[in-house]
C-alpha cells in the first residue's frame, strides 16, 4: 500500500451484507487509522447503489471470508444498477493472515498455544478443530482452504463444517471423535455479521467442545482489507 495516493484516487467502499453497525464499522474505523491516505466509505449491500461515488474510480471489497456467490451476486447488481465503473475485488480469504487470526482466536480462548514471536503452535489442549461457518455446503467448501491453513499452523486436523445445514457441525465431531480426536474446539470462520448471536456457543455446546469468538475488528481483518484495496490499485 502506498504511503501517499492522489487526491483522485479510488474511494475504499467496504460493503458488509449485514449491519453496519457494530463490527463492520470497528473494521472500517480500523482500515481509516492505519490508512489515512485511503478514503474509506461503509455500507451494507443493499446501500451499496447509493455509496458509490459520483464522478470517480470506487474498488469495493466485500466484507466475507469466503466468496459467497449470492452476496457477490447481489454487489455486481448494486454496482451495474448505479451505472458504476466500481471493482470489485474477491473476499478476504483463504490466506494466510486470515489463518493466523482464527489462530489467535483460539489462544485466547486457551484453545490453542502459540510461540508469542511467531505464533507456531508449541502443544495444543486439543486433538483438533472445527472451522466452521454459514452459507451450506458452498460455504464449506469455500473455507476449505482456509481451513488447510489452519492446520498447517496448528499441526492439528482441521475440518471445516456448517453451522446453518446438515451435515453439519455435529456430523463432524462424530467423524472426527472416531478417528480418535476426543478434545475438540469449533473456530468460527466467521467476521460477526454473518450468523445469529449465540450459534457457535450452541453448536459447541451440542458436542462439548470449547469455541473461539469470530474474527471481528482483528487487524489482520483490517489489513486484508487494505492489502485488497492495494493490490487492485496496483493493477
Amino acid at each position: 500500500m502506498p504511503t501517499s495516493l492522489p487526491p483522485d484516487a479510488p474511494v475504499l467502499v467496504l460493503v458488509t451484507p449485514g449491519d453496519t453497525a457494530g463490527v463492520a464499522e470497528e473494521i472500517a474505523a480500523v482500515v481509516r487509522v492505519d490508512n489515512p491516505q485511503i478514503e474509506v466509505r461503509l455500507t451494507s449491500v443493499s446501500d451499496l447503489a447509493d455509496s458509490l461515488p459520483s464522478g470517480r474510480d470506487a474498488i469495493v471489497v466485500p466484507l466475507l471470508t469466503w466468496d459467497d456467490p449470492l452476496v457477490l451476486a447481489e454487489i455486481g447488481k448494486a454496482v451495474a444498477a448505479a451505472g458504476s465503473g466500481a471493482v470489485v475485488t474477491d473476499a478476504l480469504g483463504p490466506h494466510p493472515l486470515l489463518a493466523e487470526a482464527l489462530h489467535i482466536r483460539l489462544a485466547e480462548r486457551g484453545l490453542a498455544r502459540a510461540d508469542r514471536v511467531r505464533l507456531l503452535n508449541v502443544s495444543s489442549p486439543v486433538d483438533a478443530v472445527i472451522l466452521a461457518t454459514v452459507g451450506g455446503d458452498r460455504a464449506v467448501h469455500g473455507v476449505q482452504a482456509t481451513a488447510v491453513l489452519l492446520a498447517s499452523r496448528l499441526t492439528l486436523p482441521v475440518v471445516s463444517a456448517s453451522l446453518d445445514s446438515e451435515p453439519g457441525v455435529t456430523v463432524a465431531a462424530q467423524r472426527l471423535r472416531a478417528a480418535g480426536a476426543e478434545r475438540l474446539a469449533v473456530a468460527p470462520c466467521l467476521i460477526g455479521h454473518e450468523a445469529p448471536a449465540g450459534i457457535v456457543q450452541q453448536a459447541a455446546a451440542a458436542i462439548d467442545a470449547g469455541h473461539a469468538e469470530p474474527l471481528g475488528s482483528h487487524s489482520a481483518v483490517a489489513e486484508l482489507v487494505a492489502r485488497a484495496y492495494g493490490s487492485q490499485l496496483a493493477t
